[in-house]
């Protein structure tokens, strides 16, 4: 009778105090593809500094506010969640995993074809 081979070792993820929290949710931002640069001015407008956040949130900040807005009124962290559909976002986020991303199960779908 043949033995089975050992079980593959796996390493158990980092706890996740180990991950800084994203400035606009709060979440762990865990490293890998759900993480974004976000420009606090555009770049259009001569941004240069950046904050690293999710991509949803980095997402939604983009989908409710223009870059105008962002430059003019927007261009603080604080400033970002004091926005009234900013702030729905949050406590609807918040309570994901830190590697969701969002989207649509259609899509989920569509991807694994």
């Amino acid at each position: 009778m043949r033995s089975l081979p050992p079980p593959p070792i796996t390493v158990p993820a980092a706890p996740q105090e180990d991950h800084p929290a994203c400035p606009l949710c709060g979440r762990p931002m865990v490293p890998g593809a759900s993480l974004n640069e976000h420009h606090l001015v555009p770049r259009t407008y001569g941004g240069r500094d950046t904050v690293t956040m999710h991509r949803i949130c980095h997402a939604k900040i983009h989908a409710v506010l223009t870059e105008q807005q962002l430059r003019d009124h927007y261009h603080e962290i604080e400033a970002l969640r004091g926005h009234p559909d900013i702030a729905a976002f949050i406590r609807w986020v918040r309570r994901k995993p830190p590697e969701f991303t969002g989207g649509h199960a259609a899509d989920r779908r569509r991807r694994k074809r």
